[in-house]
């Protein structure tokens, strides 16, 4: 089935060609805005200089060497040694030529194999004064900055080494040595300013970042250019109105749930000096759930934002944290098994990271009779995976069972017997350090359970 003439315009369009080869970072794409001008405004200079200008003046220079080359020519051809001799050494000291006669000699029709400018413009200057009929050569001296001139006139041919500076502007390779090497130090002190530009965004970026994983930065100053002044100004401000956010929720429920653990307290007591029956049973029952409500709500608000950042051993904290949460469950029917690789430090908060691990382990293990934790390595990133063979989720309901205080009506509910909040709490460690949870289906058939850390 052939694809449409839009789609394959689409497919193709140029601009997303070259973005393929221009550099994805700020610090790249601007030194490409100041050099990609520069370049071609040089190229342009050089075709002018070298073309137009450097054509012209070379051959008006020319023009008077080909004028004294035809008086040379008329002072050979019209007088008789010794005069001829005299008029030579004389031309040779007033014009600074070095000039030579070699006799009964012949100057075959030129193969001309025209090396640059110079040597178009001259051949083509001293043809025009001497005429068609006389056969004459030009070559460049190697190593030396002169041009052999040799003419033939009626009776042999006379030979004249003149000075590269009266056909040619002296050494045009000078002004592109000065043009690029001007042009080298503009573009380093470019790059100077440059780097001092970006350096605050990248500052900014990199707080913004540790900021996302929870990590504090205390010496994050705004600097810069006014624009990055004015975004690390806002990222400043953002940045106290989420952690007051956060401290006043997290005072809020903790003064609920202090303010409720007193009558529950009572109740428990009270509870205590009953004596034992079937009613006085389900109320402790009642009682203890909703100590453990309480417990997760605060939890929930809490979000172990007071435990500091450090490095640790991930696969040995996967391990234990697994374990540990096998050990919880005396009366589990799952069976666990390990893959895990150690000597991998990352930056995280271990406690936090342990609770999500051991309750997405703990509902693998309720729901599942197989069920393993494995520690994926990759460039950039650590995913920890947890999978069971168990009745899994749907993958419409997956993003759904992460909802707080929400509980799924089908058979494979993860946060039964809590409150809704075992995922949404796991989630939020997650993306607390940077990465994700992502719920997904199982090579075992049941659910899995990623978390991606960056690295």
């Amino acid at each position: 089935m052939s694809s449409s003439p839009t789609a394959s315009a689409e497919r193709f369009r140029p601009g997303r060609f070259i973005k393929r080869f221009l550099p994805r970072g700020l610090f790249g794409r601007s030194l490409i805005i100041i050099v990609a001008p520069m370049f071609l405004l040089q190229a342009i200079v050089s075709y002018v200089f070298f073309e137009r200008d450097l054509d012209t003046t070379t051959r008006r220079m020319a023009r008077d060497v080909a004028a004294d080359v035809a008086l040379l020519i008329a002072q050979e051809d019209n007088f008789a040694s010794p005069l001829r001799e005299q008029l030579r050494a004389l031309a040779a000291r007033q014009l600074r030529y070095e000039l030579s006669f070699e006799r009964g000699v012949h100057i075959a029709p030129p193969m001309k194999h025209y090396r640059s400018t110079i040597d178009v413009a001259l051949d083509e200057v001293i043809a025009q004064q001497i005429g068609p009929d006389r056969h004459f050569a030009t070559a460049s001296l190697p190593g030396k900055r002169r041009m052999a001139i040799s003419v033939e006139v009626h009776d042999g041919v006379l030979h004249a080494v003149v000075p590269r500076d009266r056909i040619t502007v002296s050494s045009p390779d000078i002004f592109i040595l000065w043009m690029f090497g001007s042009s080298l130090i503009l573009l380093a002190v470019a790059i100077l300013f440059l780097r001092n530009q970006v350096r605050p965004i990248e500052r900014l970026a990199r707080a913004a970042d540790a900021f996302g994983k929870g990590r504090a930065v205390p010496d994050f100053k705004p600097y810069g250019a006014t624009e990055v002044r004015r975004a690390a100004q806002a990222f400043l401000t953002m940045r106290e109105r989420i952690e007051r956010h956060v401290q006043q929720r997290t005072e809020m429920l903790a003064g609920v749930s202090h303010d409720l653990r007193t009558p529950l307290t009572r109740i428990r007591l009270q509870l205590a000096m009953m004596a034992d029956s079937p009613e006085t049973e389900a109320l402790r029952q009642d009682v203890a759930e909703m100590e453990r409500m309480l417990h997760e709500y605060l939890e929930f608000a809490r979000g172990e934002g007071g435990e500091q950042p450090r490095r640790s051993d991930l696969g040995a904290l996967v391990r234990d944290a697994a374990e540990a949460a096998a050990k919880a469950r005396p009366g589990g029917k799952g069976r666990l098994n390990l893959a895990m690789q150690d000597g991998v430090f990352v930056t995280v908060r271990p406690h936090a990271l342990r609770r999500c691990i051991g309750n997405l382990t703990d509902n693998a293990l309720k729901h599942g009779r197989d069920v393993s934790v494995s520690l994926e390595l990759m460039p950039r990133a650590a995913k920890i995976h947890i999978d069971d063979d168990g009745p899994g989720i749907a993958p419409e309901q997956r993003e759904e069972a992460f909802r707080p205080f929400h509980r799924l009506d089908e058979g494979r509910n993860l946060q039964a017997g809590g409150v809704g909040l075992g995922l949404t709490i796991a989630r939020d460690i997650a993306r607390a350090h940077g990465g994700d949870l992502v719920l997904s289906e199982s090579p075992r058939g049941g659910l899995r359970a990623t978390i991606r850390l960056p690295m």
